[in-house]
């Protein structure tokens, strides 16, 4: 028998103590042994909770009960989880997280913490999606080309939302809190930090790079407008939040933002909350991954199936995947010198001699114009909507400043990066 200490009897929690008791006998044969919750950590014992195991308040009554071979941690955070998880694996426990966030700051420190006791973290990307597993093992024969993910069901929901129901983002923000898949204080979904964190947690495991997230490029969906919707139908886009790491040479692009992405990739038909994830390898040519992305049941059925990986092979497993060494060479890549596509949303006055202008400026900057169109904005002003072929990072910051300081565009410009 196997026995298992919950800290953070939350929604997850609850469903691991569910499942673990509703599918006990599928389990059972599937790990090779029984796998009983026992104990569960909450912050408040007054609140009603759907399990039968003994509940608690002390995290000291899972840490220090031998009795316990696992440590299932739930608490979300950084710091304080970080203390939890370092005593339970210099204690000898084996321990599954769901926490990204945790694993975004403190990845590499917790694997030489763990040494050859087992520590598992499959929940903590994309839900019940195992893709973890798949990174990890089914495509270990691989150089990874390049990690394309919808890793946030609150941005891909809202997006659907604007994109197929006209929907404007302050009103589908409300409705998204309303449903319960924003939080009251949505920043860490809408502005890219939540699915920033999954990336680093990816990219540790394909590349071997130790990024935190003040490392790379993360924006959020909060600029998003109407008028970059319209342009994303016009010419057969769809609009995402994206997680992407690309290995160019020997360098390793790491970012997250909203992109306009062609209708014909498998990624953008991703809707709703579901999450996709898009990896290439160099053998095996693209693989893609889609189910949801969070959820109580989700989530547990990702924590449990790590349980079972543990009971299989014995806590004495290591953490597999976050090896510095695993392709020699490589850094990550300075985000000004990449090469892509951008569509631009420019407000601009609507008199002759502006556009002349705006091309010229973007010109100078060896910006070329691909495409353009004008949508009215107000009585005076008009928005030019236009996409560029190829061209760098720091030209396109360089001309938008130049825009700017210029007084050619009325108010802040927006750009988004095209991924084709």
């Amino acid at each position: 028998m196997l026995k298992v200490g919950i800290i953070g009897v939350g929604t997850v929690g609850t469903s691991v103590c569910q499942i673990l008791q509703d599918n006990k006998d599928i389990i059972t044969a599937r790990a090779g042994v029984e796998i009983v919750p026992v104990t569960g950590v909450v912050n408040n014992l007054s609140k009603k909770r759907d399990v039968s195991i003994k509940l608690t308040d002390n995290i000291n009554d899972i840490l220090n009960d031998d009795s316990i071979d696992i440590v299932v941690e739930l608490m979300g955070g950084i710091e304080g989880p970080y203390e939890v998880v370092k005593n339970a694996l210099q204690k000898g426990k084996a321990v599954v997280t769901a926490n990204k966030a945790l694993l975004a700051y403190h990845r590499y420190d917790l694997q030489d913490i763990a040494g050859d006791t087992a520590f598992e973290f499959e929940a903590a990307i994309a839900g019940g999606i195992p893709i973890v597993n798949a990174l990890r093992d089914g495509l270990s024969a691989n150089h990874i080309k390049s990690i394309k993910g919808i890793m946030n069901g609150t941005c891909n929901y809202m997006l659907t939302r604007m994109i197929n129901d006209g929907v404007e983002y302050d009103e589908i923000l409300k409705e998204s809190q309303d449903l319960g898949y924003a939080e009251a204080d949505p920043t860490f979904d809408v502005g890219g930090f939540d699915a920033a964190h999954k990336l680093l947690i990816l990219a540790s495991i394909a590349y071997g790079i130790d990024a935190k997230p003040e490392d790379i490029l993360i924006e959020g969906i909060q600029d998003i407008s109407s008028e970059d919707i319209d342009f994303a139908n016009e010419f057969d886009y769809s609009i995402k939040l994206l997680t992407i790491a690309k290995k160019i040479g020997n360098e390793i692009e790491l970012r997250v933002h909203p992109v306009l992405i062609p209708n014909h990739e498998m990624i953008s038909k991703v809707e709703g909350v579901m999450n996709g994830v898009s990896i290439v390898g160099d053998k095996v040519g693209e693989t893609m991954y889609y189910g949801p992305g969070a959820g109580g049941d989700a989530t547990a059925s990702a924590v449990i199936a790590n349980i079972i990986d543990i009971a299989r092979s014995g806590k004495s497993t290591p953490m597999l995947g976050f090896n510095k060494s695993l392709e020699s060479g490589l850094k990550l890549a300075n985000i000004n010198d990449m090469v892509t596509k951008y569509y631009l949303r420019l407000d601009v006055e609507d008199k002759g001699g502006v556009l002349a202008k705006v091309a010229t400026i973007l010109g100078d900057k060896n910006i070329s114009i691909k495409t353009m169109i004008q949508k009215a904005s107000t009585s005076n002003n008009v928005n030019l909507l236009l996409s560029t072929h190829n061209c760098k990072e720091s030209d396109i910051k360089s001309a938008l400043e130049e825009l700017v300081t210029s007084n050619i565009v009325k108010s802040k410009p927006a750009m988004i990066r095209i991924e084709e």
